[in-house]
């Protein structure tokens, strides 16, 4: 299957007020965005704490929790203050008194399971079925890390909204038209780093060639960001990925390194992430109205923590932060494991088919 729009591109014009500037930031039509460039120190200062948070994301796996008493001291102390989405399903539908919900999905590790590789991580039939009911009574799209075309083709539903590259690349209706696809042609795309692309695929190049000698070192091109795996590196070889990537960046200053679930991100040091995306595709899609729309972001990794703050911010709307340990994070709910998601996406189903 291809990317939907792959036939006829046509890119959303941005605004004047929108178009990225390596000297100003400006504003941005939905709500308080705007786009910023980040100095170059604060780019070091990311690399060289880089290293701790590798290590730490390879340490917060169940193992590392106590067992015993203290295990579930820690596990219940968590659910106090993240409950359980599936535990408080009432008390959330409670709070949609007659709106429409809007979801909003990550990929890897809420609809697919964490895999060694990345081009194996497809979500199961069941899962997809659960996506698609759900999507017949509320407006649902898919967030994700990957390149929009990538997600799409694990995916493979046209019913659903897209936005690849944490939200760098987004399909959206346009003139208030509901299609999601090219089948249609009212279809646009929303690129708000469409300027960088030359620079990504040079970066990608370089950080393939660059990577090339470590063992399990794994570089994927989501279009608008590359992402360094690596959960197949042996642990003794992290600080080389660092000072390679670190390396790489020199000759990149406007490219900035984010982390991820034993990734690594290279993205254009533009202010624009999954919680802006998610304020887009709302505005965009006529949902922005807290009166008659309740959002619900479920994902799993520290990038979806910028759209459960979005959602917290306006206190309008769930983060769901799909996590089997404890974690700091802006969602105002959990869920264990995909399973646990896809059990609330039928839910959502369920509630829906017995209203009135």
């Amino acid at each position: 299957m291809s990317d939907p729009v792959a036939k006829s591109e046509t890119v959303l014009a941005l605004p004047s007020n929108m178009t990225p500037s390596p000297v100003t930031s400006k504003g941005h039509p939905c709500s308080s965005l705007s786009v910023t460039y980040i100095s170059r120190r604060k780019l070091v200062e990311v690399v060289d704490g880089l290293l701790g948070v590798m290590t730490l994301s390879s340490t917060c796996t169940k193992p590392c929790v106590q067992s015993g008493s203290l295990e579930v001291a820690a596990d219940n102390a968590w659910l106090a203050k993240c409950p359980s989405a599936l535990a408080s399903f009432d008390q959330i539908i409670a709070s949609v008194q007659g709106k429409k919900i809007a979801l909003f999905l990550d990929y890897d590790g809420t609809l697919s399971p964490i895999v060694n590789d990345p081009e194996k991580a497809f979500m199961s039939q069941e899962m997809r079925a659960a996506v698609k009911n759900v999507a017949k009574f509320c407006p649902t799209a898919i967030v994700s890390g990957r390149s929009r075309d990538k997600v799409f083709e694990f995916v493979k539903l046209k019913e659903l909204y897209y936005a690849g590259s944490h939200g760098m690349d987004i399909l959206v209706p346009y003139s208030g038209s509901q299609s999601k696809t090219n089948d249609d042609k009212e279809a646009k795309l929303f690129q708000p780093a469409r300027e960088f692309l030359p620079m990504i695929s040079e970066a990608n190049n370089s950080l393939v060639e660059a990577t090339r000698s470590i063992n399990g070192a794994n570089v994927e091109n989501n279009k608008f960001c590359v992402s360094v795996h690596y959960r197949n590196v042996d642990k003794k070889d992290w600080k080389l990925v660092s000072d390679i990537v670190d390396n790489v960046l020199k000759a990149f200053p406007r490219l900035k390194l984010t982390t991820g679930r034993k990734v690594l991100e290279v993205r254009p040091v533009i202010d624009w992430d999954k919680g802006k995306a998610v304020e887009f595709l709302l505005r965009s899609l006529r949902l922005d109205d807290p009166e008659s729309v309740l959002p619900i972001y479920i994902g799993d990794d520290r990038t979806d923590e910028d759209a459960f703050k979005v959602l917290r911010q306006r206190n309008c709307g769930y983060g769901i932060l799909v996590s089997q340990v404890p974690k700091e994070t802006e969602a105002i709910y959990s869920l264990r494991t995909p399973p646990e998601v896809m059990e609330f996406l039928n839910s959502l189903v369920r509630w829906k088919d017995q209203s009135p």
